[in-house]
């Protein structure tokens, strides 16, 4: 199976422009998240980007570049893009504000795509253990089949604990990885009222009748959404 770790990353942000390049640990936070993916070892690796700048700090890391067009209307379709000519099966996408990403998260995302041969995406999520990120509606969660496959994705607190014990709520984590062919015609799935109502594009796969795989370990993410985030992120890895 070939594959791709896919990095989307734009300049332009609305809660922090210019966040891949800001220095976390001395570094652009652009190229912790390079050296994550490089140190799964699982395929080649490539920023997908429209602006100069993230290209030029990326030049050296040891990933591949692709420049693309500057109208996507999300990582998923700026990714979509930078593959198109590429020789590969499977393509993981790696957010590219995401600097303390797992390498094991990456490889286990891939897992699902092993024994499905016909599975068109996959994704992960943890356990969640306390009560505020369950109420949370920045947290996402997700409830899965009998197969591993999700259900829905919600920012409500989904399922409702009527039986506590019956059931541990998910927390979706944003690693996604698909087939080549899927990802290149996600673009033509319409979006679904569902997707407009909870601001999730993975609802638009539901919706249209696609699977997703599911794998649910000890996957913690931290995102870089804000300059607070950044500060928390240094931290974490001043303590290490």
């Amino acid at each position: 199976m070939k594959v791709v770790v896919g990095i989307p990353a734009r300049f332009a942000s609305t809660r922090f422009p210019g966040k891949p390049l800001a220095l976390l640990a001395g570094k652009p936070v652009i190229l912790h998240v390079v050296d994550r993916a490089l140190a799964a070892d699982v395929g080649a690796v490539l920023v997908a980007t429209d602006d100069v700048r993230i290209a030029d700090a990326v030049e050296k890391s040891g990933a591949q570049v692709c420049m693309t067009r500057a109208d996507h209307a999300s990582g998923t379709e700026r990714l979509a893009e930078a593959v198109a000519e590429l020789d590969c099966d499977v393509v993981v996408n790696v957010q590219g504000d995401e600097p303390l990403i797992e390498p094991a998260a990456i490889r286990a995302v891939l897992e699902p795509f092993g024994t499905e041969p016909e599975l068109p995406m996959a994704t992960l999520a943890h356990p969640i253990r306390d009560e505020f990120d369950l109420n949370d509606a920045n947290v996402v969660k997700v409830v899965c089949d009998v197969s591993g496959h999700a259900l829905y994705f919600s920012r409500a607190p989904i399922p409702f604990l009527r039986n506590e014990a019956a059931a541990t709520p998910l927390q979706h984590v944003g690693l996604y990885a698909y087939r080549k062919e899927f990802l290149s015609m996600y673009g033509q799935l319409s979006p679904s009222p569902l997707e407009q109502a909870e601001h999730l594009e993975q609802l638009r796969v539901l919706y249209h009748g696609h699977d997703i795989a599911v794998r649910v370990g000890d996957f913690h993410c931290i995102g870089i959404d804000t300059p607070e985030d950044l500060q928390r992120a240094e931290m974490l890895i001043e303590a290490g």
